[in-house]
């Protein structure tokens, strides 16, 4: 077993409000995902779980029991941080089994527990090596392994790939989403990468400034944003945000809104629309545009447009072809506007039939 509450958790420091309200429940054998800008408070709620931080209010439970003043060791949680934090002069099964061996735990019995969690990392042919003999994303998963044998209720990953290159960050991914898996386990992991978030994680918690502002599964707040903030913060390349114009505003912006139906959103103070839901157009029937710049990523391009009286230029996913443009050249674009979403002066999202703020926004 392995299910979590959060029931109006705080932290502050001082007089500094980290977290605020937070209210959550992790089920058992779930994969959640903390998720937010730097600074949002969610590694310190990582920390608080784990009993490496006093929760100042509200209470935490464990299957149930309430575990405000359990000691850390005592509440079967195990993290796996930033930072690999491996012994130097120790082998990696010596690494692996350390937290046995002080519990007290037979040598037969550790060496089993280690060489179990070698097999479900891949990594058993590694287990009479030094840290300093093994790669990046080796290091890692001894680091994960550590965490395994201890047969935890609660994983929980503080940004365990952000020291990973990009190639190591998307295989250990994989790894992580299989081990979760055939572990079956309650892992709650803690990112700043929403690629992370979107890939990873059977739900989503998005914080800022301390709270919980919206939680759901990946699809659902990628499609359905509760606010600005949840819907510029998902999505890569990152939304484009169009503001209503105004009387003096350039002919080419008053197209613009109308292309993607800003006349339907009388409440609209923006209009939000994603890269991938606008299109380049024939010239002369869409709106006016100039290229910019463009980001050539093999299978498509991103091109960065700018449009007579926004400040700054829209980004649009195309076919790699267009990315071969040259700078300065006129272009045209149009939109999907059944996907464009509309916020009102307060950034919430408003409801595309009602064109007000949807029921239970924050």
């Amino acid at each position: 077993m392995g299910s979590l509450g959060l029931r109006g958790v705080g932290k502050h420091f001082g007089g500094v409000k980290v977290l605020e309200g937070i209210d959550l429940e992790v089920r058992d054998g779930e994969f959640l995902v903390l998720v937010g800008p730097s600074g949002c408070g969610k590694t310190t709620l990582l920390r608080m779980i784990a009993g490496l931080e006093s929760i100042d209010s509200g209470e935490l439970t464990i299957d149930g029991r309430r575990a405000n003043e359990v000691h850390p060791a005592d509440r079967g949680a195990a993290m796996v941080f930033q930072s690999y934090a491996l012994y130097p002069h120790m082998t990696v099964a010596q690494n692996m089994g350390f937290a046995l061996r002080m519990a007290g735990v037979p040598a037969a019995e550790r060496s089993d527990q280690v060489r179990q969690a070698a097999r479900a990392l891949h990594i058993t042919e590694l287990l009479d090596r030094l840290p300093r003999d093994l790669s990046g994303g080796q290091r890692q998963r001894v680091a994960i392994g550590r965490a395994i044998v201890r047969k935890p209720r609660v994983f929980l990953f503080d940004e365990p790939l952000s020291n990973l290159d990009a190639a190591l960050r998307s295989g250990t991914r994989v790894e992580l989403a299989r081990l979760h898996r055939e572990l079956g386990a309650t892992m709650i992991y803690v990112t700043h990468d929403q690629v992370e978030a979107m890939t990873l994680g059977q739900r989503i918690a998005v914080f800022d400034r301390g709270r919980i502002v919206q939680v759901g599964p990946p699809l659902e707040l990628y499609r359905q944003p509760a606010s600005e903030f949840v819907a510029g913060f998902l999505g890569t390349p990152r939304l484009n945000l169009i503001d209503r114009p105004g009387p003096a505003a350039a002919a080419a912006h008053r197209q613009l809104w109308d292309e993607l139906g800003g006349a339907g959103h009388a409440h609209a103070q923006r209009l939000g629309v994603r890269p991938e839901h606008l299109r380049l157009a024939e010239p002369g029937s869409g709106v006016p545009c100039t290229l910019q710049a463009a980001e050539q990523l093999g299978e498509s391009a991103i091109l960065h447009l700018e449009v007579q009286g926004l400040a700054d230029p829209l980004r649009l996913r195309a076919p790699s072809s267009a990315g071969e443009s040259p700078v300065g050249c006129a272009m045209a674009m149009a939109a999907q506007r059944q996907q464009v979403l509309a916020f009102d002066a307060e950034g919430r999202r408003l409801d595309p039939c009602s064109a007000r703020p949807e029921e239970g926004t924050p």
